[in-house]
């Protein structure tokens, strides 16, 4: 019971950060809503090559927000960078969460996952989420699409730009973390 107590406080408080987010999302970048789902977009520019950017992107407890994890820390991420490997997070007393799977992985092109995140895994939802890298002359450009799907009463045209927005921040932080990366 504390578990579920615990998990649904911290659903209220997502949801509620989300909710202090949405006016910075209004100008993210939502590509499609509809009653059945939504997709987002963003893409970061970056000077480094296309397996660096990888190699950054598969540390993501390094720049990924604590405040958008379940813990509230960092540290606490993981990713195993294999096919059906975890986007996942350590919890309290052993516990876990998996925020996404991996289905594709191409080392330095694109991991490709599935997954629900954050509040929506609580919902009659699920998600494919494609990280690709493009090289370019001056460096590599990171494009983050997350398409979800499911029911949610009401439809998805509230919840698109607060999820936007907290997908459009954390591939601005991978950006900044490749700016001046920490080892």
């Amino acid at each position: 019971m504390t578990m579920t107590r615990n998990a649904n406080n911290h659903v209220t408080r997502t949801l509620a950060l989300v909710a202090l987010l949405l006016p910075l999302a209004l100008a993210a970048e939502v590509t499609a809503v509809s009653d059945a789902g939504f997709s987002i977009k963003h893409t970061v520019s970056v000077e480094q090559d296309p397996d660096t950017v990888y190699q950054a992107m598969t540390r993501i407890g390094q720049w990924w927000n604590p405040d958008h994890s379940w813990s509230g820390q960092a540290d606490n991420l993981y990713m195993d960078a294999s096919i059906g490997g975890c986007f996942c997070e350590r919890l309290p007393n052993g516990g876990g969460v998996e925020h996404l799977r991996i289905i594709y992985l191409a080392p330095g092109k694109q991991i490709r996952f599935d997954g629900a995140l954050g509040p929506l895994q609580g919902m009659a939802t699920t998600g494919r989420m494609l990280w690709v890298i493009d090289p370019t002359d001056s460096g590599s450009d990171i494009t983050f699409h997350y398409h979800v799907m499911g029911f949610m009463e009401g439809g998805f045209e509230g919840l698109a730009p607060a999820v936007d927005g907290v997908v459009g921040e954390q591939i601005t932080r991978l950006g900044g973390f490749l700016a001046s990366p920490t080892e």
